[in-house]
């Protein structure tokens, strides 16, 4: 685990104990902290390291401490323990924080952080997968993968600096003040988690404070529409920018995992970062050929009878479903869920690639009725039925598309559970037809 002499017999609390707030827990007491750390759930509070002090911080008296450490899940625009922190003058921070106090102490290495509403862990996936590749020590943290914490500090090798790549949600971003990535990439943004924030310019702004965390001379990769849009770099003239649109990507047809403009924009910003971190943009081209891409992420399950299967299921707002339709045509969209946002504007400009669409969850009656102008629709209320409906009607040459342009949580415990199941249904309905069961 990451642990620094900086956090040697300094107080903490820690609100939330899942994965990442129990790596913060063990690696600030192995540093030599005082933890008071609490956990609603009982099951959450077993297994701490010896010394913990189990207690609630909304209630506990925290003079003397110094910082409360959240989960980005809790939201701290309405959560108790924001006006707790200002009521005894603490700063509210994250397991990221943690680790940009403790760079200082780690060996030699170099940190990319990477944002944006849609396409970061893709992002992140692929230049995680560039580097190692490219035989520099890496690792990949944050929003994706294990808790950074929790994580053995990286080695320089014969290469150069270990580097590790960081998807940073808007979030994570919130509860950070000191990282200052060598490279920082701005993806794009689109209206996303507004429960948060007072408005979708203050959305943004949370994004942008990841070139705030700079110091001059490192380099910024941004979209520039994002750019024209709300000016994230704000008075940023000290740092290298590349925006997204001057990076020359070529070869896209030989990166399977990699189909789609918005998977060119993914390639375009690690090339970015390939720049940002002064390697050989061509050599971190060829690495791309072999990326397997993510689960839940345009992932082609399987190609049966001349149909192809997509599970596109992190697409969780119009903005990300888009891309996918816009990489296909002869499409049976399985769109609906819980929706965070009226309509489906991002998505209208690929209605005409659509065969046929099957909407589900909670906007499902909405969508069907949007839809049912442009393209034939089955109301299909559950996944399970609407996979059972376009495996019987996808014909050579179509694409069966999971792409929900919603999250899950209506009908599933989260996207990956939701992806999960149209896998089962896909690899089962594929089994029974072999054995030559009814449906």
């Amino acid at each position: 685990m990451i642990t620094a002499r900086a956090f040697d017999r300094k107080r903490y609390a820690v609100l939330g104990l899942a994965r990442s707030g129990k790596a913060v827990v063990e690696a600030l007491v192995a540093s030599g902290a005082h933890v008071l750390a609490w956990d609603n759930s009982e099951a959450a509070r077993d297994g701490l390291p010896e010394g913990v002090e189990l207690g609630d911080p909304l209630v506990a008296d925290l003079t003397g401490y110094d910082g409360i450490v959240v989960s980005p899940g809790v939201p701290i625009n309405r959560h108790p323990i924001a006006d707790r922190a200002r009521a005894f003058d603490l700063p509210l921070i994250g397991d990221i924080e943690l680790f940009a106090m403790a760079r200082p102490e780690l060996p030699e290495h170099k940190v990319v952080g990477i944002t944006g509403t849609n396409g970061k862990s893709t992002t992140t996936a692929l230049v995680h997968h560039m580097l190692k590749q490219m035989g520099y020590s890496s690792l990949m943290g944050g929003n994706i993968g294990l808790p950074i914490m929790s994580q053995m500090p990286l080695q320089p090798n014969a290469k150069g600096p270990a580097v590790y790549v960081l998807e940073l949600s808007s979030f994570q971003i919130d509860l950070t003040y000191s990282l200052a990535c060598d490279v920082a990439v701005l993806l794009n943004i689109t209206p996303d988690h507004l429960d948060r924030y007072a408005d979708y310019p203050a959305y943004a702004a949370a994004k942008a404070r990841l070139f705030g965390m700079q110091r001059a001379g490192q380099a910024a990769v941004v979209n520039r529409e994002t750019e024209k849009e709300f000016a994230v770099l704000g008075q940023r003239d000290d740092l290298t920018v590349q925006f997204l649109d001057e990076v020359a990507v070529e070869g896209q047809d030989d990166w399977p995992a990699l189909a789609g403009p918005h998977n060119r924009e993914n390639a375009a910003a690690a090339l970015g970062v390939a720049a940002g971190l002064g390697l050989d943009p061509a050599e971190a081209a060829r690495s791309f050929a072999s990326f397997g891409g993510l689960s839940h992420r345009m992932e082609v399950i399987t190609q049966h009878q001349g149909v192809a299967y997509v599970n596109d299921s992190k697409a969780t707002n119009p903005a990300a479903t888009a891309p996918a339709l816009a990489a296909y045509r002869n499409i049976h969209w399985i769109a609906g869920g819980l929706a965070k946002e009226k309509g489906l504007d991002e998505c209208a400009p690929y209605f005409d690639r659509i065969k046929h669409a099957y909407t589900i969850g909670e906007a499902g009656p909405d969508y069907a009725e949007l839809l049912g102008t442009h393209m034939p629709v089955s109301k299909s209320e559950m996944l399970c039925t609407a996979v059972r409906e376009a495996f019987e009607t996808a014909v050579p040459g179509d694409v069966v598309l999971l792409s929900p342009a919603c999250a899950s949580f209506d009908q599933f415990r989260d996207f990956e559970a939701r992806g999960d199941c149209f896998r089962n249904m896909v690899e089962k309905l594929i089994a029974d037809e072999e054995a030559g069961c009814d449906r």
